[in-house]
This record gives C-alpha cells, sequence and structure tokens, in this order.
C-alpha cells in the first residue's frame, strides 16, 4: 500500500511539472494563444498593405524610365496602354456604383412568418455572397472592379475566412464594399437578375443581412499594385 501511495505522489508530480513545462510560466487555460494569433494576422495584412503601397510606387519609377527610350512607336505605346487597362493595373475613371454588405445584428430573429429562427451561419456574410456581386458585376459590364480597396485583375480570389475576407494577402471584416466602374443601370440590372443574389435578399429580408446599393457618380478606381507574376507547381526530378 505504501509502494503503491508513493507511485501515485510520484506520478502526480510529473504531470505537474510536465504541465508547468508546456506553460512555461503563462496560463494554458486562456485564449491569449488565439488573441496573439489574430494580432499576428491584422499586422502581416498591415504589412502587406505597406508592400503593395512601395511596390505600386516603383512600378512607376520603373515605367517612367522606361518610357524615356525604349524604341517603340506610338502605335505600340497606344497599345501597351490599352492592354495596361485591360489588366487592371492602371486607374480607371467612369461612372460608377457601390455594394455595401454587411453582417446581420447577433440577436436577429425571423421577420416573417414561415420561416426558421437563424443559425449562426444565417447572419453573416460568406464567400459566396461577395462572389456572387462580383461576378453580376461582370456579367453587368464592369470595366474595372475594386473590393474594399484593392482593384481585381484576373487573377484575383475572393476567398472568406469565418466572417473575415482575404484578398490579396489582407485581411478585412464587414462591412465589405464592393464598387464597379461601368454603366449604372446595366450594373443594378445585372445584380437584380443574379439568382445568388435574389437567394441572398431572402436573408436580408427575414434575418437582417445588411444590403445597400448607391450610386457614386463618376468614380476613379486605383490600379492594381501587387505582383502579377504567375507561379505553377512543378514536378520533382
Amino acid at each position: 500500500m505504501r509502494v503503491l501511495t508513493v507511485g501515485i505522489f510520484a506520478l502526480a508530480g510529473l504531470l505537474f511539472f510536465v504541465s508547468f513545462d508546456t506553460a512555461k510560466g503563462t496560463n494554458i487555460r486562456t485564449d491569449a494563444s488565439l488573441l496573439k494569433l489574430s494580432d499576428l494576422i491584422h499586422e502581416r495584412s498591415r504589412k502587406n498593405a505597406e508592400l503593395d503601397e512601395s511596390n505600386g510606387a516603383l512600378r512607376k519609377d520603373v515605367e517612367a524610365l522606361a518610357e524615356r527610350d525604349d524604341g517603340s512607336t506610338e502605335a505600340e505605346d497606344a497599345r501597351l496602354a490599352e492592354l495596361e487597362e485591360r489588366a487592371g493595373t492602371q486607374k480607371l475613371k467612369g461612372e460608377a456604383i457601390t455594394v455595401t454588405l454587411n453582417d446581420a445584428p447577433p440577436d436577429a430573429t425571423a421577420k416573417l412568418p414561415g420561416y426558421p429562427e437563424p443559425q449562426p451561419d444565417y447572419l453573416v456574410i460568406h464567400q459566396q455572397d461577395l462572389q456572387a456581386v462580383v461576378n453580376a458585376m461582370w456579367q453587368g459590364g464592369a470595366e474595372g472592379i475594386q473590393v474594399m480597396d484593392q482593384r481585381l485583375i484576373s487573377t484575383s480570389a475572393v476567398r472568406c475566412v469565418g466572417n473575415t475576407l482575404i484578398l490579396q494577402g489582407r485581411v478585412y471584416s464587414p462591412p465589405y464594399t464592393i464598387t464597379a466602374v461601368g454603366d449604372p443601370e446595366k450594373l443594378k440590372k445585372a445584380l437584380a437578375a443574379s439568382p445568388a443574389i435574389q437567394n441572398y435578399m431572402v436573408y436580408v429580408n427575414v434575418y437582417g443581412l445588411g444590403w445597400n446599393v448607391e450610386d457614386e457618380g463618376t468614380t476613379t478606381l486605383p490600379g492594381y499594385s501587387g505582383t502579377v507574376d504567375l507561379h505553377y507547381a512543378e514536378p520533382v526530378d
């Protein structure tokens, strides 16, 4: 019996030591590590924004130097400018509309009879909601689209993790704004005709998800300032 008691105390001591060594003097039953991860994500997002701005300034300097004497003809320069505009790397000015999407209030209830009380997923903006707006705008003839403060290009991916948007290395929280340059009436008709947006509007009317469309008048979208290099997987030799 004495041997068993000593063994139990020895095992307890070992558990306390392992717990202390793991904690390293910190409270391991808190969410501090999650908060630190969130802080790290936002810090990286801020750093990416600074790098995008720096990259855009350097690109302008390179383009200015290249234009001094590149041996190209006026026709070639015009063709290059057209391609740059279509690629989204240059500013774009024109009539525009902005769509704003937002989460519903956390205490929202069903506003119309016959609908169930909301699940948590019913009350937040999802990736497919943002993608539906972007797709409808392209369908409506948008010449260029900006999500939050970033211009979209052909390789841009609108992705959501939880209730946050990750776009080109930067993190955003709702409300989300999507601005498109194009014919305002055609853009609005394309939004209204989208089946995905029609489904979203059910949640707007029943659970209070945010939806707002505004005419912006003449607006200038920024040019895309991030990297345009494409990377592909390569087989291992």
